[in-house]
């Protein structure tokens, strides 16, 4: 284990969470907020000076493989969730660390679960930083020190396992730097569109800025405690509906619209059914639904937008579910599992592994009542490697294991098994809001300590699709 690499890779990330820590010092001083220097400047402090302690000399061995990636990866999430949430500690918004390492966490991993009960009275630079995580949590820090920093190729794609969801990662061009930077273009122009987009349809710049940095990491940190059903605009939920569905998309297909490689596009299986789902979900929760409101226009908008911020993980509201039938939020739930694309900045457990799960049971039930039958899982009309269809399955398997055993552990809360249930599963999936208490009417500022600390490490176990997360208590041979 090159423990030397790892802690000078942890330090390159570290110096872009610091600098960007100095713009909510910005907006602080924007809108008159005296706390805001004590508030980031100690832990812009604080985690420069790591970062340089880390990165003060580099490394004369600096080989990376698989575990070195992923235990950088892993260490630098958990070391900036803890570094991030001091804002919130310092300026006293959030009382107690667990709760603000809460609030931290479920930023960086675009969960959006919140534990505030009045996040109208939270300050402007503290919003800011919230949604800021988000943006930050969406695409990956990691990915963005690849983008700007020149690096060994064979090292990178070593990290870039770690940081990007789905069962397989691979380059969009022969470097990964030069993939990476392709990645982050596309998202800071959909970022950028999207708050044009949102001012046009009358939100304030402030206000724009907060939701489609939300809206890009798919994570659902609004500024108003009734979420998007504050601005009560058809207009303003179809700009962030549509473009939560687009952040939900691999990223690689924009790449591939761009170099007009467009039955690339076109034959992606995962993107069709992708999309399949939303419409076949939002036609069934709207006829579930019509009773509770006026008009089918009215059934549909609500219905969409929820289907939409369910599945792509970004926990926006426009209604509360929790007055929805049983089998409407049941349908929720279970978009909550399918979750987005592979290599979007949405959560879940991916389209695409869902795909192979579902192909996987089809083929084993062809080998049942034919053994002679030669059959194999293929994706966009081509074989999935065996090593692909053996790691869904496991991930699969070490998914409900984690999740059962979060569960028992927050029942001791005193919740109910479905509230307990709901709590970590939407924490697992990154999604935001559950049912019950969890709804997206309600929050999760009834866990104690212990249960706050357990659904942060369901939500990084989530965002880092378990193994890098896994691999930190994994023992080390000497």
């Amino acid at each position: 284990m090159n423990y030397r690499m790892i802690s000078y890779i942890m330090g390159q990330i570290l110096k872009v969470v610091g600098l960007f820590m100095l713009l909510p010092i910005i907006v602080g001083f924007i809108y008159g907020e005296n706390h805001v220097v004590a508030s980031f400047g100690i832990p812009f402090l604080i985690t420069m000076a790591i970062a340089m302690g880390f990165t003060i000399a580099k490394p004369k061995n600096n080989a990376v493989y698989s575990m070195e990636g992923f235990v950088s990866v892993a260490a630098s999430w958990v070391t900036m969730s803890c570094i991030g949430a001091l804002p919130f500690v310092i300026s006293g918004e959030i009382a107690d660390y667990p709760s603000a390492l809460f609030e931290t966490v479920s930023g960086f991993t675009t969960t959006g679960a919140t534990i505030l009960e009045d996040v109208e009275a939270m300050s402007r630079s503290c919003l800011f930083w919230r949604a800021l995580t988000h943006w930050l949590g969406g695409m990956g820090v990691l990915m963005f020190v690849l983008a700007i920093m020149s690096s060994n190729d064979s090292r990178t794609m070593h990290m870039m396992r770690a940081e990007c969801a789905g069962p397989k990662v691979g380059r969009l061009v022969s470097k990964s730097r030069f993939s990476a930077r392709i990645l982050y273009g596309i998202y800071i122009t959909m970022t950028v569109s999207e708050a044009i987009l949102l001012m046009c349809g009358g939100m304030p710049l402030y206000d724009a800025i907060i939701h489609s940095c939300s809206s890009a990491g798919t994570g659902g940190f609004s500024m108003w405690g009734n979420s998007i059903g504050h601005y009560n605009s058809v207009y303003i939920e179809m700009v962030i509906a549509v473009f939560i569905i687009l952040f939900g998309v691999n990223f690689n297909l924009y790449y591939y619209l761009i170099i007009k490689k467009f039955s690339l596009a076109y034959k992606n299986e995962e993107v069709r059914t992708y999309f399949g789902v939303i419409i076949a979900a939002t036609a069934i929760i709207a006829v579930s639904v019509h009773k509770l409101y006026d008009g089918v226009g009215d059934t549909l908008r609500h219905s969409f937008f929820m289907v939409a911020s369910t599945i792509t993980s970004a926990g926006f509201s426009t209604t509360d579910t929790a007055k929805w039938p049983v089998f409407s939020q049941t349908l929720l739930l279970m978009l909550m599992f399918v979750g987005s694309c592979a290599g979007s900045t949405g959560g879940g457990m991916k389209v695409s592994r869902i795909i192979i799960l579902i192909k996987t049971g089809i083929k084993e039930l062809k080998y049942i009542t034919n053994p002679r039958a030669v059959t194999t899982v293929k994706m966009d009309g081509k074989p999935v490697e065996k090593d692909v269809v053996r790691g869904v399955s496991n991930y699969l398997i070490l998914f409900l294991s984690l999740m059962s055993i979060s569960v028992l552990m927050v029942t001791l809360n005193g919740f109910s098994i479905e509230e307990s249930l709901s709590s970590v599963i939407t924490c697992m999936n990154n999604i935001g809001f559950g049912v019950g208490r969890f709804g997206p009417a309600g929050n999760l500022s009834g866990l104690n300590a212990f249960s706050k600390v357990v659904l942060c490490f369901d939500m990084l176990l989530g965002r880092l699709e378990i193994y890098p997360l896994i691999m930190l208590f994994v023992p080390r041979r000497r």
